[in-house]
């Protein structure tokens, strides 16, 4: 046994040697040095892994905490990550430990020829095989299983991620239609008024009943509109309730103009912080585990080196099973490797480099696709914010369009006509700055998640 023990190590030292197959380096991209990132903050800030409080929202808070600890994804994104991590220590396993069996056998059988002819035999003992990996498929399958957990873990953060985003995003929304629903029901409340001042002026003579029905139309359209909000909203906080994993969900309501619009990244964002976006590191991690399982695969087509050994007691009588002539010992080595396979190892070899390949475009393509998301979340977020201010000032010129078309229908000059058309412009003024200011918000989540969770100054 102790000379089996040296063999054994010294054919590890030499399979240490040893390795069939290509080694990972990370491929070129062409990506620019830096995003156009125009009319940024002259600050820096560093964004932490908890984006979501730049906003100040104590609500949006909790519901992303709840999202994090209850959403079904994301558990299962976790036991992906926890599947991941029993395969490499399957393949830790394989590649150091050598397995033990163990053995209890009793038999009775017949041998003609044998005297007596009926015998028993009793059997205790042990058994080992270990394989010497002498070409490095071992070692090459524990790196695969290696990068392949990071793939999950950084696919489980990629999920993290999104949640977040995607529960900001809804209640940006929700926030939105509390804006719309208080809108509708200003106009609601003047539709009624200007109704009830309509129907005295027509009962008195001195508008035509006209002005009623046009009145009563305004009245209509505001209160199906703060229907059809009311409607959206409480589908959003379904939406919520199961991202959330509380069905019952309910949000109260609040202010959209009191969510801040985070700090933009200053201009010359370099285009390195890439690599720090999960989805991207994940590629990375399955092209590496890919170009491993080449060598895996490789490995294949060399004789496999084993070293095997069994020791016990056997004895037909079991009141003799542990006497001194019972105890058997064996040790042995193989060498077993195809000779002729009809290029079976061969093509599987290049199955596994044509995946390689395959993952290599993969991420390739998820390089250039996050350039694309952080390009497009700038514009966006710049575009949104110099849009706020033409809303705003037209909102604002809607609204003395309003009150001068009241001033002068109340004077007799014009008819209702005017008011209502006012009224319709002021209304679309203000859902269009309202659903601008939801998308600003958005487009502020596009880019704390293009960017993986913000930016980071020590790379500028």
């Amino acid at each position: 046994m102790t000379r089996f023990l040296v063999v054994t190590a010294v054919a590890t030292a030499l399979a240490g040697c040893a390795m069939v197959g290509p080694d990972y380096a990370r491929p070129a991209t062409d990506l620019p040095a830096q995003f156009d990132a125009k009319g940024g903050s002259s600050e820096t800030p560093a964004l932490a892994a908890r984006w979501w409080t730049l906003y100040g929202d104590a609500t949006l808070d909790e519901l992303v905490r709840a999202s994090l600890e209850r959403n079904a994804d994301l558990q299962l994104a976790a036991a992906r990550v926890e599947e991941a991590d029993a395969v490499l220590r399957e393949a830790h396993a394989a590649l150091v430990f050598p397995q033990v069996n163990g053995q209890v056998g009793a038999t009775r059988g017949r041998v003609l020829g044998n005297t007596p002819p009926v015998g028993n035999a009793f059997v205790v003992g042990a058994s080992t095989a270990f394989e010497v990996d002498v070409w490095g498929r071992l070692r090459r399958g524990q790196r695969a299983a290696r990068e392949n957990l990071l793939a999950t873990q950084y696919a489980r953060d990629t999920v993290r991620i999104t949640l977040a985003a995607t529960v900001a995003r809804t209640f940006f929304g929700i926030r939105a239609l509390d804006a719309q629903r208080k809108a509708s029901q200003e106009i609601l409340d003047a539709a009624v008024e200007s109704l009830d001042l309509a129907t005295k002026r027509a009962d008195a003579g001195l508008v035509p009943a006209l002005d009623i029905y046009q009145a009563g139309s305004l009245k209509s359209t505001a209160a199906a509109q703060l229907k059809e909000v009311s409607r959206l909203r409480q589908a959003l906080e379904h939406q919520l309730g199961v991202l959330t994993g509380r069905l019952d969900m309910k949000v109260e309501p609040g202010e959209l103009t009191s969510l801040p619009i985070p700090p933009q990244p200053p201009a010359g964002l370099p285009s390195q912080l890439l690599e720090r976006r999960p989805d991207v590191r994940e590629a990375e991690a399955r092209l590496a585990s890919a170009t491993e399982l080449v060598g895996v695969a490789r490995g294949s087509q060399f004789p496999t080196l084993s070293l095997t050994a069994a020791f016990g007691v056997a004895n037909p009588q079991i009141e003799d099973l542990f006497t001194t002539g019972s105890r058997f010992w064996s040790v042995g080595a193989g060498l077993v490797g195809p000779i002729l396979d009809g290029g079976r190892n061969a093509a599987r070899t290049d199955q596994a480099a044509a995946r390689a390949k395959q993952a290599e475009a993969a991420y390739q393509g998820t390089v250039r696709d996050a350039f694309r998301d952080v390009a497009d979340a700038l514009s966006n977020v710049q575009l949104a914010g110099a849009t706020e201010v033409d809303l705003q000032d037209l909102v604002a010129q809607a609204k003395e369009a309003l009150r001068l078309s009241r001033a002068r229908y109340d004077s007799g000059y014009s008819p209702y006509l005017e008011v209502l058309d006012a009224q319709r412009t002021l209304n679309n003024a203000q859902i269009q700055l309202i659903r601008n200011r939801q998308n600003y918000l958005s487009y502020t989540v596009d880019l704390m998640v293009a960017l993986g969770g913000g930016w980071d100054p020590a790379l500028m």
